[in-house]
């Protein structure tokens, strides 16, 4: 068993998700366009789909396996943490690419953390 169930997980994934969305906004770098803007905003729609479509406690249709997931997760977190090298704008403001970078390896160490099916909830005694 894991650090992280797949119910806190699936929370922040549609956390980070939105915040991703956001992100080109919310640390001051929406004007400056192009990739370093499309890629967190692009991963942030993935990781709010492939969520909704996950076979764990927060997935609204339940069709992908936790582990499949958690394979996407890892991609996605790679895939945004080098964005700004594949993309050249890592020579730009650190407000533009450290949120990539620091986002991509927070979700990156959450994947490794989490559990790769969820957990069988048990209930107590009914009072």
């Amino acid at each position: 068993m894991k650090l992280l169930s797949t119910y806190v997980h699936g929370i922040f994934d549609y956390v980070v998700g939105i915040v991703l969305l956001v992100a080109p906004n919310l640390f001051g770098f929406a004007d400056v366009g192009g990739p370093a803007v499309f890629i967190p905003r692009l991963v942030g729609v993935l990781m709010l789909l492939q969520s909704a479509f996950t076979r764990y406690e927060l997935g609204l249709v339940k069709v992908l396996a936790m582990r499949t997931h958690l394979t996407f997760d890892y991609i996605l977190a790679v895939f945004l943490a080098v964005s700004p090298w594949l993309f050249g704008f890592a020579h730009q403001s650190s407000h533009v690419w450290m949120p990539h970078v620091i986002v991509g390896i927070i979700a990156f160490l959450m994947t490794l953390a989490t559990d790769t099916a969820p957990r069988a909830r048990t209930l107590g005694p009914v009072a």
